[in-house]
């Protein structure tokens, strides 16, 4: 427990690899848990760390003060929220909803609404980061809410993440997430072309993978993941996956539909899109995004 913060009554929706982790770092940090997931077992890592385990969202609901919600997409965010059982389907007054899905702004507006009239509290707080930055409350924030509910919420936000922006009303931070999840979602087909160019030279992947991070083009990624870059060029599985193809397409498929309702297209992200597309069908959906270069230079024109 972090010196003088009271253990809250919390309860995670959606037990995804992020939403598991965010559990366990709260468990961690000494609150009661309670999570529900649409598939049972995976709550059972979670119950044997201590963790309560609701039956349907209504029971998470009703007996915590704060939920935190991490799902798949604008359908499942129907379906837990307002599903016969539904979080929302019960008395949730003074409820705080922290909602970190990744998905389009609209649907964070059209929720927050809904969670309004039921007499609730609403933050959207999308986060940077994969499952090691969870596990140890290293995440980016990108909270979109008035003013007095991201305050209510920041003791959780801020020890899930080094950092929290307040980026502005409700939609924003899904506007953000979708922005800086674009870079990072282009770069792994980047970097592909980048060894296209210089694969025939033979040079020791991690000696390479090192050099790149070293240049003016390499982004923080490479620095963070370059051990399991260089792993994937030379063949070895980089160990389980953080961000996986299949996520990375579900984001850029977002991102496109997205900037297309505000007037822009976005051809460099399609192209990668369609790469990762291509990928998958041959197998690659699960594997982590480091691996693309892999898949890549693994296949020829």
């Amino acid at each position: 427990m972090h010196g003088g913060d009271h253990a809250m009554r919390i309860g995670v929706a959606g037990l995804g690899r992020m939403g598991a982790a965010i559990a366990r770092r709260l468990l961690d940090a000494g609150h009661q848990v309670t999570v529900w997931n649409r598939t049972a077992e995976k709550a059972r890592p979670l119950a044997e760390a201590g963790a309560a385990v609701a039956s349907r969202p209504a029971d998470l609901a009703s007996r915590v003060e704060t939920v935190i919600t991490i799902l798949t997409d604008a359908a499942a965010i129907e379906a837990v929220y307002h599903g016969p059982s539904g979080l929302l389907s019960g008395d949730v007054t003074g409820r705080l909803f922290i909602e970190m899905s990744t998905v389009r702004p609209e649907t964070e507006v059209a929720l927050s609404r809904k969670v309004a009239e039921a007499g609730a509290t609403f933050v959207e707080c999308p986060v940077g980061g994969t499952v090691g930055p969870a596990l140890t409350g290293k995440l980016l924030g990108l909270a979109g809410g008035d003013a007095a509910a991201v305050a209510r919420a920041r003791p959780i936000l801020d020890q899930l993440c080094r950092r929290v922006e307040h980026v502005g009303p409700v939609g924003a931070g899904a506007s953000m997430k979708l922005a800086i999840n674009l870079p990072l979602a282009v770069f792994w087909q980047a970097f592909a072309e980048a060894y296209a160019l210089c694969r025939h030279l033979g040079a020791d992947p991690a000696w390479l993978v090192e050099l790149f991070a070293d240049t003016s083009g390499g982004p923080n990624v490479i620095r963070a993941r370059g051990g399991a870059v260089a792993q994937a060029l030379a063949g070895r599985s980089p160990g389980p996956p953080t961000f996986d193809c299949d996520s990375i397409r579900k984001d850029l498929r977002t991102m496109i539909a997205e900037a297309r309702a505000r007037g822009y297209e976005l051809p460099v992200a399609e192209r990668a899109l369609a790469v990762y597309d291509e990928a998958s069908r041959e197998g690659w959906g699960g594997r982590d995004g480091v691996e693309l270069p892999a898949y890549w230079s693994g296949r020829k024109a």
